[in-house]
């Protein structure tokens, strides 16, 4: 069955070193068919939003933008590998690269908050 992201929330549970994301930094999602866009912002984030495909493996191809704290504009693009955790949450598997400054790469997992949270 296919992962529904609609009103679902994410937050970092690790990341690379040169990434921005952090565990202040949530995301909320939806969906429409197989897109996906999420909101996100917190820790050094002031705004950001991402959109995404769903692939035929139910994996997503996206793309991000944000403005951080410091006041700059940062972009990227992303595969996350969804996980179904044994309690029905979402656990997502990400590699990312920059398209804006020095252009690296990191990886990093966000993790579906528990819905009381």
């Amino acid at each position: 069955m296919p992962i529904d992201y609609e009103g679902r929330t994410f937050r970092s549970v690790s990341n690379s070193d040169n990434g921005e994301v952090s565990a202040a930094t949530h995301f909320h999602y939806h969906q429409q068919e197989r897109v996906v866009w999420a909101a996100y912002g917190g820790g050094e984030i002031a705004l950001g939003t991402l959109i995404a495909k769903v692939n035929e493996d139910d994996s997503l191809d996206m793309r991000y933008q944000h403005l951080n704290v410091r006041g700059e504009f940062m972009s990227g693009e992303c595969h996350s590998t969804p996980e179904v955790l044994p309690d029905g949450r979402i656990r997502l598997h990400e590699k990312w690269q920059w398209t804006s400054g020095d252009r690296s790469r990191g990886e990093s997992v966000i993790e579906e908050l528990p819905a009381a949270e």
